[in-house]
């Protein structure tokens, strides 16, 4: 009984940290495509769009924010 509730805690714990990385790297994408964006809403807007595009392409982590940066400049806004 001992090794059952070792096992579990374990595994509990490795998923939970597991999903707090993966909470935390989506969270910096977003502040970085929304860093991009600035105040303007349709911007943000935009570049949360383009975020979500960004990451059905799978594009890598490594290459998102020259990507994103691109993704950027293409806004037609004012």
């Amino acid at each position: 009984m001992d090794y059952f509730i070792i096992v579990v805690t374990t595994a509990a714990g490795l998923y939970f940290h597991w999903w707090l990385y993966v909470r935390t790297r989506r969270w910096m994408d977003r502040d970085l495509a929304l860093s991009l964006a600035g105040k303007d809403e349709g911007k943000r807007a935009f570049m949360l769009e383009r975020l979500a595009h960004a990451q059905a392409q799978k594009i890598k982590r490594r290459d998102l924010p020259q990507w994103l940066e691109a993704a950027a400049a293409e806004y037609p806004g004012r």
